[in-house]
């Protein structure tokens, strides 16, 4: 689908659907719809017929009259002008792509809603996200397609004034990058284990890192033998695939851009290993590779927006699965940092990989560290799906991320990290051990062993609640979310900001 910015009137635009919001406040209907002349005076009275109040999420789809080139126009409730975030926007886009692609209209065009709040960019940005989002459909393994399935608008446009030009057609090209990236993460999460192989997601790396000219290094068995990667090894050795170390980087610019570090769980299945999961629910272990594919999403972005950094991408790619040769309760290995871990249960897995990775980034003196990994059950049933888990030692990494989670709507909510926990993964017969205390602060149990292995301003993301939908909702199909890409571009791009009004101030 193709997105453009329009510049004019809604009405005058040739598209098969015109879309507008409206919200829900005091005042006559007529007073708040945000048209002008015949064009205002043909909707009122059908909007009137129907009770159109303008609540959140509330549409109506009405034949035009007036001035309108379209043949149709969606009327879509914004909720109440005092609550309206970029989140109202990301679902006006949302509602107008998948009520074109429902009717099978070829074409749409979305009226920007005028907010003091928020600036025209970011809000063109988020209608933005919400049509490529919307539209997404995992088809790739459906061989039997309905008509209405293969059916995609071809072309979108976000429509606002003269005085929002710029502003409108930036928020729409970066809105277009960072949603187009969400959906490879959500392409590749929902590709089934049996294609998605820790060979396959090293191969997808090389393909991105050949198409935005980034470096990559990709370790096989005998390099992780000589780094020693022993907490990768100990994860992989029950499964007949090999496993893959990845690590992209991007070439900066300048020595004087900060390098940042994205870090990736990369569990390609998850069967839990000896220490094995129920049945139930098992086959969505395919997505457990969510936050390895979330680091080629924000590699993948923040190339195509030229942002400012020096970025390096690492992740683990491998399979948990029992065999003769997995490991087993009570075993220890040595990992990359060269501490011991007792492996107490074989299902905490992610941390291991990570442990490794974490290890390796210290050679890149990173100025700031983010790792996201679909780590921990605890965390989704602490936060359930609205909130990313965020823990970390840096407190100002920590701000930009929960600013960015505001804007994106990836919202994370902050765990303690006190040293009282780091004595719950204490080992008695090894440095450390890979679980707490049972039934206590799991996923804060699983921060507090990942942060023996930093020194360096880091964060980390448990992104088990947030990864995966179990039911649709607007922008979101059943499936992978490709939760990250948005908040981690967002991080950057402020960041971006503030490292370019410093340089004009000096």
């Amino acid at each position: 689908m193709n997105i453009t910015a329009h510049i004019g009137s809604l009405t005058r635009h040739p598209v098969a659907l015109s879309v507008l919001g409206v919200f829900e406040e005091s005042g006559s209907l007529a007073a708040r719809l945000p048209l002008t002349g015949a064009a205002k005076q043909g909707l009122v009275p059908l909007l009137e017929s129907v009770h159109f109040r303008g609540q959140s999420k509330e549409s109506v789809v009405l034949p035009t009259r007036g001035p309108f080139r379209s043949r149709w126009v969606a009327v879509v409730g914004l909720g109440k002008r005092k609550e309206f975030t970029l989140q109202h926007a990301r679902v006006l886009g949302s509602v107008a792509i998948q009520t074109a692609r429902n009717r099978e209209f070829p074409s749409v065009a979305v009226q920007l809603p005028v907010h003091d709040r928020w600036h025209a960019a970011q809000v063109s940005q988020a209608i933005t996200e919400g049509l490529v989002l919307g539209q997404y459909r995992f088809l790739t393994f459906k061989r039997q397609l309905k008509p209405q399935e293969r059916f995609q608008v071809r072309q979108a446009f976000v429509v606002g004034t003269a005085r929002d030009a710029t502003a409108v057609q930036q928020g729409t090209r970066i809105g277009t990058v960072v949603a187009q990236a969400a959906n490879f993460v959500r392409d590749l999460c929902n590709t089934p284990a049996n294609v998605a192989t820790p060979t396959y997601l090293a191969d997808q790396a090389r393909q991105l890192a050949k198409t935005h000219r980034l470096r990559c290094q990709v370790f096989s068995t005998p390099e992780l033998k000589r780094l020693q990667m022993g907490g990768i090894s100990s994860v992989t050795q029950g499964s007949v695939q090999p496993p893959r170390l990845v690590i992209m980087e991007s070439t900066p610019a300048t020595n004087t851009r900060p390098t940042v570090v994205f870090i990736g769980k990369g569990i390609t299945f998850d069967s839990g290993g000896i220490s094995i999961k129920p049945s139930g629910g098992m086959e969505k272990m395919k997505y457990d590779m969510s936050g390895a594919a979330a680091v080629l999403g924000i590699l993948q972005a923040s190339a195509a927006l030229k942002l400012p950094f020096h970025l390096v991408g690492i992740f683990a790619a491998c399979e948990n699965l029992p065999s003769g040769s997995a490991t087993k309760p009570g075993d220890i290995v040595t990992t990359h940092a060269g501490k011991t871990v007792e492996i107490l249960n074989t299902d905490a897995e992610g941390r291991m990989i990570l442990a490794d990775c974490l290890a390796y980034a210290k050679r890149f003196h990173p100025q700031a560290v983010v790792d996201l990994a679909t780590l921990t059950g605890a965390c989704v049933v602490a936060l359930g799906k609205y909130a990313i888990g965020m823990m970390g030692t840096d407190e100002r990494l920590k701000h930009r991320l929960r600013a960015a989670g505001e804007l994106s709507g990836e919202r994370v909510w902050e765990l303690p990290l006190w040293p009282d926990y780091t004595d719950g993964v204490r080992g008695d017969v090894s440095d450390l051990k890979n679980i707490g205390p049972p039934g206590e602060a799991g996923a804060i149990a699983a921060a507090a062993f990942l942060k023996e292995f930093t020194s360096y301003p880091w964060v980390h993301l448990d992104i088990a609640g947030t990864a995966w939908a179990e039911h649709a909702d607007t922008w979101q199909p059943k499936g992978s979310t490709g939760v990250g890409v948005r908040l981690a571009i967002q991080m950057l791009r402020t960041w971006a900001e503030e490292l370019s009004e410093a340089k004009g101030a000096r």
